[in-house]
C-alpha cells in the first residue's frame, strides 16, 4: 500500500483506531490483562482520539494500543501507517533522517518508529526451508580509519558474520553470529534448526566449515577458490550472493554503518521484505504483526 492509499483509506485518527480495533478484537473489546470480554467504553483520551475501556473483571483501564508497537505513542496513528508504508516500499531501506523529513518528526522519533516497526518484521517462527537451499556467509562492519592498519576482508576479518540460507525461488533466513570465527558446528546447528534436511539439497562454496555437511544433509559445493562459480548441474550460490548484494547496498547506501546491538533487527527487515517481495498486502502483514505483538 502506497502513501496515497494511506491518505485515502485512513484520513483521520478515528479511521486508524477503528481499523486497529477491528484487526485486534473484531466486534468487541477484550482486556489485554485478563482476557475478559466484559468491558465498558470510557471517554476518549483527551487530544488523541483513542477510545479507552474499563475491564469489569480486573478493574483495569486500557486502549487498543496496549501490547502493540504503537503503545504509549503520542504521534497520530496516520503517521505510523505512513511510516509502515514508506519502510515496506523501500527495497533498500530508508534512513531515519529521510523518514524524519517525510513525516515531519525529529530524527530520534523516526529511528524509534523504525525499530518498533522492525519488531513486526520478525519471522523466527516461520516454517523450515526446503528444496534446493543455498548457504553462505557475509561480514558486516565498517572500514577502519586511515592509519589504523590493514583490515582483512571476508573470512578472518573482525567484522560480524551473518549466515544466510535461501530457497531458490523462495524465502531467505539470515542469522547474526556474534563471534569473529565461524566453525563447522555453528553452521551445522543452523542447518538443523532452519532446513528440512529430509527433502532438501544444500549448496555451498568450498569453505572448510561446510566439509562435513554431507553427514547431515545432501550436500553439493562449488569451488570458488578455483574461480568456479557455477556448473552445468546448477550447483552455485548465486541466489544467496544476490541477497547479500541487496543487503549491503542498503547498509552502505542508506544506513552507512550499523552497531552489533541492533544488527539483527536490520537483518530481519531485509529478510522480511525479501520473503514478502511478491506479497501485495505487505503493509497489512506488518500492521497485523505489530498489533498482535
Amino acid at each position: 500500500m502506497n502513501i496515497v492509499s494511506i491518505f485515502k483509506q485512513f484520513p483521520t485518527q478515528k479511521a486508524c483506531v477503528e481499523h486497529i480495533e477491528k484487526i485486534k478484537w473484531g466486534d468487541k473489546a477484550i482486556c489485554p490483562y485478563c482476557g475478559s470480554a466484559h468491558c465498558s467504553t470510557m471517554k476518549q483520551e483527551k487530544g488523541y482520539g483513542i477510545n479507552r475501556y474499563h475491564c469489569n473483571k480486573c478493574n483495569a483501564t486500557f486502549s487498543v494500543l496496549v501490547g502493540t508497537i504503537f503503545q504509549d505513542t503520542k504521534l497520530e496513528l496516520q503517521k505510523w501507517f505512513l511510516a509502515i508504508s514508506l519502510i515496506s516500499n523501500a527495497k533498500k531501506g530508508i534512513s531515519s533522517r529521510q523518514l524524519a523529513r517525510d513525516l515531519e518528526v525529529n530524527r530520534n522519533t523516526a529511528w524509534s518508529m523504525q525499530m518498533r516497526i522492525r519488531k513486526a518484521m520478525r519471522q523466527d517462527g516461520a516454517e523450515l526451508l526446503k528444496g534446493i537451499i543455498e548457504m553462505d556467509e557475509t561480514y558486516i562492519g565498517g572500514k577502519p580509519r586511515k592509519g589504523t592498519g590493514f583490515h582483512k576482508r571476508g573470512r578472518g576479518t573482525d567484522k560480524t558474520p551473518v549466515v544466510g540460507m535461501i530457497e531458490r525461488g523462495g524465502n531467505v533466513k539470515a542469522k547474526v553470529q556474534h563471534k569473529t570465527k565461524l566453525k563447522g558446528k555453528d553452521l551445522k546447528n543452523l542447518v538443523c534448526q532452519y532446513i528440512d534436511r529430509e527433502i532438501s539439497t544444500l549448496m555451498t562454496d568450498d569453505y572448510k566449515g561446510y566439509s562435513q555437511m554431507f553427514r547431515i544433509i545432501d550436500h553439493k559445493s562449488v569451488n570458488h577458490s578455483a574461480h568456479q562459480y557455477s556448473d552445468c548441474n546448477g550447483i552455485h550460490t548465486n541466489t544467496i550472493e544476490g541477497f547479500w548484494a541487496l543487503l549491503k547496498r542498503g547498509i552502505i547506501g542508506q544506513y552507512h554503518s550499523l552497531s552489533d546491538k541492533h544488527l539483527k533487527k536490520y537483518i530481519d527487515e531485509f529478510c522480511f521484505k525479501y520473503n514478502n517481495r511478491k506479497n501485495p498486502a505487505m503493509f497489512d502483514t506488518i500492521l497485523t504483526n505489530g498489533i498482535r505483538e
